[in-house]
């Protein structure tokens, strides 16, 4: 898998481009965290429509026709690649240990462990990181921004967005030559993610009064949370509690729960490991 440049990244960077104007001419929420409210709602529904319509249907014929065996495998390979990615963020957020730890995952993992399909670094005792160039800009100061939803790829913040090319372009499996092979990898991972969140959709519809918002203050907790390696700010938890409180406190406690569900189902497929 050579990484280069690939024509996807400018193609990725015009619509990210274009979605900011259109974030920016958006009127403004009274959630200081979400100043693009309007754009971003209209976007989450696009999201979810495209979800409905095509790939929550492959995950569940995905979940449903392949065995424990082969999804925990998918998730370890999947888990495997992006770890070249992590140890090399890791490096640059000045985490050497976490650094040398990464790349020994990947040395165990893709020897003894078969191309990443079994997950013996973690047996080991050698933990599985998450990171991106997002958060390293984060480590070294830089803000997040408002809160904003990217066509396709979901939700994200003013400074995630601005660096998804980057990301995509740290991606091993963005960057191998053939076509066909990386859309099917590409493919493939995204269904296997998506089928590691079916069990929740129906619960959080049901427990939430406005599904947008706590998906929002959800990301935005938790991407706080990884960029101060669990030790946030109390200060960010308290303005999302105060914002919960305003649009209900009993649903938000019940969404936040389901959410938490879904971001340790959703790391456990991909790394093939018990939480």
């Amino acid at each position: 898998m050579n990484k280069h440049p690939n024509l996807m990244f400018p193609r990725v960077a015009c619509v990210l481009a274009l979605s900011l104007l259109a974030g920016g001419c958006a009127s403004t929420s009274q959630n200081p965290d979400d100043p693009f409210e309007p754009y971003n709602r209209a976007m989450f529904g696009f999201n979810e429509a495209v979800d409905k319509a095509a790939i929550k249907p492959l995950a569940r014929g995905y979940d449903e026709v392949a065995p424990l065996p082969v999804k925990s495998g998918v998730g370890n390979f999947f888990g495997n690649v992006g770890d070249i990615w992590i140890g090399f963020n890791n490096l640059l957020q000045g985490k050497a240990g976490d650094a040398f730890n990464d790349a020994g995952r990947v040395l165990i993992n893709s020897t003894v462990g078969i191309l990443g399909v079994f997950d013996v670094a973690s047996e080991l005792g050698l933990e599985k990181h998450d990171e991106d160039f997002g958060q390293t800009l984060g480590v070294w100061g830089v803000g997040e921004g408002a809160y904003f939803v990217v066509p396709f790829f979901g939700p994200r913040t003013l400074r995630d967005t601005a660096v998804l090319p980057i990301d995509l372009a740290g991606d091993n499996v963005w960057a191998i030559d053939s076509v066909a092979t990386r859309n099917a990898l590409t493919g493939l991972r995204l269904i296997h993610t998506r089928a590691a969140l079916l069990g929740v959709d129906k619960t959080l519809e049901e427990g939430t009064l406005d599904k947008y918002a706590y998906a929002r203050d959800f990301y935005l907790q938790q991407r706080r949370y990884k960029v101060y390696d669990g030790h946030p700010p109390r200060e960010d938890f308290d303005d999302l509690s105060a914002a919960a409180i305003g649009a209900g406190a009993d649903a938000a406690a019940r969404a936040a729960r389901t959410l938490e569900l879904a971001f340790i189902n959703d790391e456990t497929a991909s790394t093939g490991s018990r939480p």
